[in-house]
């Protein structure tokens, strides 16, 4: 029995998605539930399993977009599993085609500007123009550069000089053109601005240094970061300027009393922005062990849909590739986003006196249709604020007990 194998859907906005890697070749033997392709929609890369067992036939090429629901592969559920033997038998016609092709490629001829050396005279004068005897053709017998050819020679100015020149061009998956689409949308569509502060990281240093060796005994190896710490600062502020946690919908604006906090990480097939529901109720540990989750899901392209839906305002953390300064971009439809970087020891006045201490810039870009200077200045101020005295604004002045120690 032939099976048509059909795109499932990945999501309800989702039309079409785009084969990116095919996990088997045409002909080979599949089990139920293998993985045989993995392709990308326009929010993640998802795996593509079997169905049932058998021969497969492939009917789109990589790269290819097929709508939801299209046949994507045919199984034939009576074709015979190919015993250990018979595999190698298929295969070793291939290695051979290998070696007999491979000489085809040795005529590629290393052809340059100049393969002969310059009489004396002319390296002389090269030497003094500082130029390199495969800059020029020479006039010379058999391509010689003469005397002659070196005066007249002058600088290059991109002349190919036989270093490495090729190039490739290779299409954007899905999921990066679709990033691309959005991020082009949230500069050309909302009135972005983006206001700055600092951050004295001394005192969540601190903390970390006394209860983060507890924290991982206890909560079974989770490592308390700054995330956790920004996280609760974020939904404090939100709470205290709701106009940041709203976004636009046409002449309206959408208010949330929920704080879903989307967390930008890096993946293998480009940036993704998971989601921490409800991070407003979350203990430390909770929004750790969360974070934690959804970032190894999009390190191992895991990542689903649902795991990416939603999220009323975002936190992108540059610091972590060594930016000190940068303006992150809206992330639609939400109206802000914070942006963190690297923590540098810089000099301060603290008390009238020049301390050192371990300081963060901290990057508010908003969405200046809805949200107004007063409101963006104060919310990040808020977030400077709880930073900087975690103990009394984020733990009620128990860290043991905030840590759940």
């Amino acid at each position: 029995m032939i099976l048509e194998m059909k795109v499932p859907s990945p999501g309800e906005s989702i039309k079409e998605v785009e084969i990116a890697t095919w996990l088997v070749k045409d002909g080979d033997y599949v089990e139920k539930d293998q993985a045989i392709a993995e392709v990308d929609s326009d929010k993640a890369t998802l795996e593509l399993p079997a169905e049932v067992s058998g021969i497969i036939t492939l009917k789109a090429e990589e790269g290819d977009a097929v709508a939801v629901g299209a046949v994507v592969c045919l199984i034939d559920t009576e074709g015979a599993k190919p015993t250990s033997g018979e595999s190698q038998k298929s295969e070793s016609p291939k290695v051979e085609e290998k070696k007999v092709e491979a000489p085809k490629e040795a005529p590629a001829a290393t052809v340059s500007y100049a393969s002969s050396t310059p009489s004396p005279a002319a390296k002389k004068i090269l030497d003094e123009k500082n130029i390199q005897p495969t800059d020029i053709i020479g006039t010379g017998k058999d391509g010689r550069i003469t005397k002659e050819d070196a005066l007249n020679a002058t600088p290059s100015m991109g002349t190919p000089t036989g270093g490495n020149r090729a190039s490739e061009r290779t299409k954007l998956s899905m999921l990066r053109r679709k990033v691309a689409e959005r991020l082009v949308a949230a500069k050309n569509e909302t009135a972005m601005l983006t206001t700055f502060n600092e951050v004295n990281m001394t005192p969540i240093n601190l903390l970390r240094n006394e209860y983060k060796d507890a924290f991982k005994a206890k909560h079974g190896g989770l490592g308390l970061g700054y995330m956790s710490f920004f996280t609760k600062a974020v939904t404090r502020a939100l709470k205290m300027y709701p106009d940041v946690n709203s976004m636009m919908d046409g002449d309206h604006k959408i208010a949330f009393d929920f704080c879903d906090i989307s967390i930008a990480v890096s993946g293998p097939k480009g940036l993704m922005v998971p989601v921490v529901r409800n991070a407003e109720n979350m203990t430390f540990r909770g929004v750790e062990a969360d974070i934690k989750r959804l970032a190894l899901k999009a390190r191992d392209g895991q990542i689903t849909v649902d795991d990416m839906t939603g999220g009323t305002f975002t936190i992108t953390n540059g610091g972590v590739f060594g930016s000190m300064l940068s303006t992150p971009i809206i992330n639609p439809p939400q109206s802000g986003i914070l942006g963190m970087h690297n923590i540098i020891e810089r000099p301060i006045a603290v008390n009238g006196k020049v301390e050192i201490h371990p300081m963060m810039y901290v990057a508010l870009s908003y969405d200046h249709r809805i949200i107004d200077g007063r409101e963006s200045v104060g919310f990040l101020v808020a977030v400077k604020e709880a930073l900087e005295n975690p103990l009394e604004l984020l733990m009620e002045g128990n860290a043991k007990r905030a840590l759940e120690l």
